[in-house]
Formats: structure tokens, sequence, C-alpha cells
């Protein structure tokens, strides 16, 4: 139907539908350069080009019509909301617009320049009325994970109701009872919303939807690169998916990526590849990849080279670990298996934060890659100065890094291209030198 069909439905919840429908076709025409040109795509790729094309259409009239019946729309930026409470009491939980450039400069109106991209593209949006997500947003979720955006969320109040979760920075009991507070207050915010309480029974079902759909992500990730010789979809394609996990109703989204993977199963079966064997396998870690943040991926498979996972927040520290509610029989007991799952995201807001070093390490061996992009936004800085220890563990056990700072313009993706390039060269070489000595 596309968004046309639903302009009453975007001008009801104040969105600027001339400015809106102009970023769209900006983002559609870029979708089907960069990823429905690609070869021998799996089939299962068909519903996410389809899911595209509805992103701020239908699914933007699904959540306002679970508005119109008083269940909670929650918008975020980050993975540590507790999204199986929104689940539970039948809502929306999903990602905000943020990887775009367009919105920055409205942004710094009210921001200051030297902040990341993801904070000024967000705030812009919401200043340019361009996000229908945000705009059907009863509150957005905020957090403390960053300096940036702990005072953000003072500005972006004043346009638009916003929830702060205090998200500790160290992980030990005190810290841990403070997150678990934290929890139970913004379950009981979801039922200010919804103007009902939210029982036990109801939340532990948001629990089983959402580990079904982590589940379904984890089955992906496994599939796109523990194979060395055969790699049934492109990184590209697999990080569009984890993308769209996001936005997507979970239960439709788990069964198209089961779908999918099932798919993906018989193309390895079939040694059906969409790449060469020997082509390099590079992990990429660091910060997310809100769409349509595509670049690296592009330069890199543009290049000779698969990205065969990503170690970030719209990657494998979303989906690692599930919510363990056997034997809970109260909602304390509920809270604490949240907050243990919940404690175990990696994210470099936390010191120490060895286990993220370790994972890495484990990864790299596991899927048997042939090397790491150490990606980061300009300006955050808690991955940025993360990255000396990440990069110096990598240097000790002999594993090619390469590291890239940049932001939403497309004016280094020239330069990106051309560092990516050297970098694969130089894998290649060490390969053959192997081979060579019989190694």
């Amino acid at each position: 139907m596309g968004v046309e069909a639903h302009k009453p439905l975007l001008e009801s919840i104040g969105v600027d539908v001339e400015r809106h429908a102009k970023m769209m076709g900006m983002g559609l025409g870029a979708y089907q350069n960069l990823f429905m040109s690609q070869e021998n795509r799996p089939k299962g790729m068909a519903y996410f080009d389809w899911f595209v094309s509805e992103i701020q259409g239908e699914r933007i009239a699904e959540i306002n019509a679970l508005r119109a019946q008083k269940k909670p729309a929650v918008g975020t930026f980050c993975i540590f909301v507790p999204e199986e409470i929104v689940t539970g009491a039948g809502g929306a939980c999903y990602g905000l617009c943020g990887g775009s450039a367009a919105t920055i400069a409205d942004a710094e109106t009210e921001l200051p320049r030297n902040i990341c991209p993801l904070i000024k593209s967000a705030h812009g949006f919401k200043l340019q009325r361009t996000c229908a997500y945000t705009q059907s947003s009863d509150f957005i979720y905020g957090e403390t994970t960053c300096e940036a955006k702990k005072k953000g969320w003072e500005i972006l109040n004043k346009h638009h109701p916003v929830h702060v979760m205090n998200i500790p920075h160290m992980k030990r009991d005190k810290d841990l009872a403070l997150w678990q507070e934290e929890i139970k207050e913004f379950k009981e915010h979801i039922e200010e919303v919804t103007g009902e309480p939210l029982s036990l029974d109801a939340m532990k079902e948001g629990v089983r939807i959402i580990n079904a759909k982590r589940a379904a992500l984890q089955r992906l990730d496994a599939l796109r690169g523990m194979h060395p010789d055969i790699m049934p979809i492109s990184g590209k394609d697999a990080l569009f998916i984890t993308q769209m996990g996001f936005l997507d109703d979970p239960k439709r989204y788990t069964q198209k990526v089961n779908t999918l993977c099932d798919e993906l199963e018989e193309r390895i079966a079939q040694k059906t590849s969409v790449f060469p064997a020997n082509t390099p396998r590079l992990i990429v870690l660091g910060t997310p990849f809100a769409p349509p943040n595509w670049k690296l991926h592009h330069a890199v498979e543009t290049t000779g080279g698969v990205i065969i996972n990503e170690e970030s927040c719209i990657g494998h520290r979303y989906f690692k670990d599930n919510v363990d509610i056997d034997g809970v029989e109260n909602e304390e007991a509920l809270y604490k298996a949240l907050m243990e799952r919940y404690s175990k995201i990696d994210c470099a807001c936390f010191t120490p934060n060895e286990g993220r070093i370790e994972k890495i390490l484990n990864m790299v061996k596991e899927r048997q890659a042939d090397g790491v992009i150490y990606y980061t936004l300009s300006f955050c800085h808690t991955y940025n100065v993360e990255s000396k220890l990440v990069l110096d563990a990598m240097e000790e056990a002999g594993i090619p890094a390469l590291a890239i700072e940049s932001d939403y313009s497309p004016e280094d993706a020239g330069q990106i291209k051309t560092r990516v390039e050297a970098f694969l060269e130089s894998i290649a070489f060490s390969q053959k030198a192997r081979a060579f000595k019989g190694l």
C-alpha cells in the first residue's frame, strides 16, 4: 500500500507528510540500489523487501491500531529496554529513526555539534516530525548509557514524553539491586499508560515471545557465520534483517526469520553460497548500525570481503542471551530474571568490561574469522576509548584488525572503501603466506 495510502493517519499523528515522503523516497531508492541489486539472494528476503516498502505505512497503522486499544507504544534507542514487559502488555516496543544525516542540521539548532550522530539524528527526526515511529510513541524510553544521552533526554522531553531508566555503570550487587528496582518502575509506568494492572502471567508471555525472537536471530547468526566455506546470505542482508527486528511485530518477525533460516539450511546442504569459498570473513565490532547506515557493509561486500557477524547492539549483543523464567512464580522473581539477562549485555558503558573482549576472542575463533573491523561513531567516547583495550587484545592474539571511525555522512564512503580494500589485501597476503608455509 505504501506511505501515500496512510497519509490521513500520518497527518493525525503530526508527521510532516511532505518532508517525510521525500525522505522515504530517498531511503527506498537506496535500499533498492544496495540490497535488491545483489545476486543469488534467498527467496525469504522477499518478505523483508516488502516490509521496507511498508516500514512507515502498514506497520505504523498496526502500531496505532494497538494504541487505539490503549496498548502501549514505546520508542527506544537502546537494547536495555525490557521489551518483554511492553510485549506482555500487548503493546509495541520499537527502535526509533536515528541513522540518517538528513536530520542532523535541524538537531544542531538545539544540541552541540560534538556529540554522536545517533543522538543528533534521532533528535532531528523529532524536530522535523519526519519519523512516524517517534510520532506514534506514547513515550520515548531513555537510559543513562552515556553522558550525551542523559542530558539529551532533558531537551527531548520538551518535545515528547520521555521515561528515563537508570542503567548502572558497574555490576556490583548494589548496582544490580538498583537495576531491578528500575525494571519494576518501568512496569509501573507501562501500567500508567494502559490504565490497567499488568499480570505476572502476561509478562511471562511477553518473555516467551521475545525469547523466541532472539532464538530465531541466534539461529540466523549461526547459519550466516559458522560455515567457513558457505555463506548462504550476504552480511548486508543479514544486517538488514536484524535492523528490522527492532521494528516489526515480534511474532510475525520470528516466523519470517525462521522460514528464511529453513531456506538457509537447505542452501548450506546444497553448498549454495553468495560468496566464493576463499572470501575473507570479517566480524564488525563496536557501535550499532541504525538504518539506513549501511555504508561499511556495502564497502566490505563490494570490495572482496564478507561480514559474518556484528558484535554490536544491532547484532550479537542484542540477541545472545534469553531470559530464564523457569521456576519464576512471582513478580520479584521475574524482575530478577530480567535484570540478570540484561546485566549480561557487555556495553562499553560498564567498567570493568573484560567479558566483552573474551566474547570477541571466542567469536573470532568459533566462526573462523579472518579479521575484525572496530567501527565506532564519531564522539561515541565509551566505545572509542574501549577500542584501545580490544585492539590490544586482538594484536596479542594475532587477529588482523582495522579501526574505522565514521558518522552518517556519505562523504567518507570512498575513503572507507580504500582502507577496507587495503585491509583485505593484507589478509589475502597473509593467507597465501600461511598456505605457502603449509600452516
